[in-house]
């Protein structure tokens, strides 16, 4: 039997999505399986090719939907999970029993460790540190900015180095190692922390870029990194910064697109009255309902710009 295993790439709880879903697998469906993982990215335009559904069996974990019949296997709690209408009902269809849609988990690893448990028998003891992290960080749930920033615990280490990663074999083997090994122990060896260190000094320095760059007003903070050279940052900065602030709205440019990211502020003291990902769907974006993006082509800086003004106005009026 073959696998292509897709999953969110730089991503902690796609990566921990992954590992989880090929414990089962392995328990459960194939043991002797080949395994393929690909990570797949958020991108301008169409997101899948048919070589991604080349193999015996095919899965995808924390990702939109693809509205193909090679598709057995599929894990998504974004509440953009569909590219289109059409996406939508093709899912709606199906009568696999392998396809799991819940927007009202954390994260994408709880749903599967939940599924897999209910539905099929699996257990897996060994995973439940990871199942835990992977809800704190996808899902924000860290008791202040303070602790979310300072990056503290080995499993926000290791969810930072993921998130910079740039070797997917890397990756691939820290989720082979997180579907037999403990969460500790995959995070506390010294090829991980080795490869946090120079994080943790771009870490204070993104955190002066951000303090320079932002600015608030009526409850938004924005902040433009399209200059800097930055391509990713630890996302609750901006509210370790401006505390006041009920929504992010900011700008970053990498090689491959224009990123307008929008959050809110998990410790804010307002209620929130904007659905995020339902904002973000209207210029082709999505994500969940407190934290969302678009992603533009990389030199569409107009209307980025544009886009993230618009939003910015809409979540000032309340």
């Amino acid at each position: 039997m073959t696998l292509n295993l897709m999953f969110h790439d730089n991503c902690f709880d796609g990566a921990s999505s992954a590992a989880v879903f090929l414990r089962f697998y392995q328990d459960k469906i194939s043991p002797t399986a080949s395994v393929a993982l690909i990570g797949l990215a958020h991108q301008p335009g169409q997101q899948f090719h048919d070589g991604l559904f080349a193999a015996e069996e095919n899965a995808i974990v924390d990702f939109k939907y693809a509205s193909s019949d090679r598709l057995t296997w599929w894990f998504d709690h974004h509440h953009s999970a569909f590219l289109t209408p059409e996406d939508e009902r093709h899912f709606r269809q199906d009568r696999s029993g392998k396809r799991f849609y819940d927007p009202s988990f954390k994260s994408c690893t709880k749903l599967i460790a939940t599924v897999t448990r209910q539905q099929f028998g699996f257990e897996c003891p060994i995973l439940s540190e990871l199942v835990h992290w992977a809800d704190i960080i996808d899902g924000a749930m860290y008791p202040d900015a303070k602790t979310a920033v300072e990056v503290g615990e080995p499993a926000q280490k290791l969810a930072a180095v993921i998130e910079a990663n740039q070797e997917p074999e890397f990756l691939h083997g820290i989720i082979r190692q997180l579907s037999w090994q403990t969460l500790s122990e995959v995070a506390t060896q010294q090829e991980v922390l080795s490869r946090y260190a120079p994080l943790a000094s771009r870490h204070a320095d993104n955190i002066r870029a951000i303090r320079e760059a932002s600015h608030c007003s009526k409850g938004v903070l924005f902040f433009d990194l399209t200059g800097t050279g930055l391509e990713g940052y630890n996302k609750f900065i901006p509210y370790y910064l401006h505390p006041e602030a009920n929504y992010t709205v900011s700008l970053m440019r990498t090689p491959k697109r224009m990123k307008v990211s929008v959050g809110w502020n998990p410790w804010s003291r307002a209620d929130r009255k904007h659905n995020l990902a339902a904002i973000c769907e209207r210029y082709g974006g999505g994500g969940h309902p407190v934290v969302a993006a678009i992603s533009f082509q990389p030199k569409a800086g107009e209307e980025a710009r544009k886009a993230a003004e618009e939003i910015m106005e809409e979540l000032r009026k309340g």
